[in-house]
C-alpha cells in the first residue's frame, strides 16, 4: 500500500496560494502571488530534491497539472526534479479535462476520494501531492493523508487559499522532522498520528464537581 505525502508552501498564517508567481493562481482576486521567490534558498532547493526523488509517483489537481505540464518537459533533463518529474507515473484528478498528454500521465474522472484511496491500495511507495489546493482539502477531509512536507515561510497575507480549510477532520499528527534555512523558512515533517487525544488543566476538585 502506498503511503500518500502533501507537500505544500505556507505562509505562516496558513496560505498557500500562488507561491510562485503572480499569475499562477488569481481566484479570488489573489494578489500576492510569488511570496515565496525572495526567500527560496539553495538548502530549500535541496530539499526539494530529495524530496521529489523519494516520489514512486505524482498525484496532482487540474491546475497544477497545467503548471506543471506547461513547465517541467522543457526543463533539462539534467535538473534532477525536472528527470523525475518527467519520468514517474502521474495521476491526474479532474472532472473537466478531456485528456492529459504529458509522458506517463493518467486522468482520474471519477470521484476524487475513491480513486485517491484506490489508488493507494494498489500502489506502493510514495505517492506524493504537490500544490493542488483543492484536491488536498479533498483528501483531508477523507483522511487519506498520511504525511506532510510544510515549508512555513515568514509571511503574512491576511488572504488566500489555506491548507487547512473548513471540513478538515479532527486529527493528531507526529513531528518527525523539523530544520529552518538560512532565510529563515520552517521545514516540518509531521505524520499521522491516530484521533486526538483530551486533557484539562482543570484542578482535580474542578473537574469533580
Amino acid at each position: 500500500m502506498a503511503k500518500l505525502v502533501v507537500g505544500t508552501f505556507l505562509t505562516l498564517d496558513g496560505v498557500m496560494q500562488a507561491p510562485g508567481g503572480p499569475d499562477e493562481d488569481r481566484d479570488g482576486g489573489f494578489e500576492h502571488g510569488g511570496w515565496l521567490v525572495p526567500y527560496f534558498d539553495d538548502q530549500l532547493g535541496q530539499t526539494m530534491v530529495d524530496w521529489t526523488d523519494r516520489a514512486a509517483s505524482v498525484l496532482l489537481g487540474r491546475r497544477t497539472y497545467q503548471i506543471f505540464a506547461a513547465h517541467w518537459p522543457h526543463v533539462s533533463g539534467d535538473d534532477p526534479i525536472a528527470a523525475k518529474l518527467n519520468s514517474v507515473p502521474k495521476y491526474v484528478a479532474s472532472r473537466t479535462l478531456g485528456s492529459v498528454d504529458w509522458y506517463n500521465s493518467t486522468l482520474l474522472k471519477g470521484d476524487a476520494a475513491e480513486e485517491v484511496a484506490a489508488l493507494k491500495q494498489r500502489t506502493d511507495g510514495e505517492i506524493q501531492v504537490p500544490g493542488s489546493c483543492g484536491l488536498i482539502q479533498t483528501l483531508i477531509r477523507h483522511d487519506l493523508v498520511d504525511e506532510y512536507r510544510l515549508c512555513v515561510f515568514p509571511v503574512l497575507l491576511g488572504a488566500g487559499k489555506r491548507l487547512f480549510g473548513e471540513g478538515t477532520l479532527p486529527a493528531g499528527l507526529r513531528l518527525i522532522g523539523t530544520r529552518t534555512s538560512g532565510t529563515g523558512v520552517a521545514i516540518h515533517v509531521y505524520e499521522r498520528a491516530g484521533g486526538l487525544d483530551y486533557g484539562s488543566f482543570a484542578l482535580e476538585e474542578e473537574r469533580t464537581r
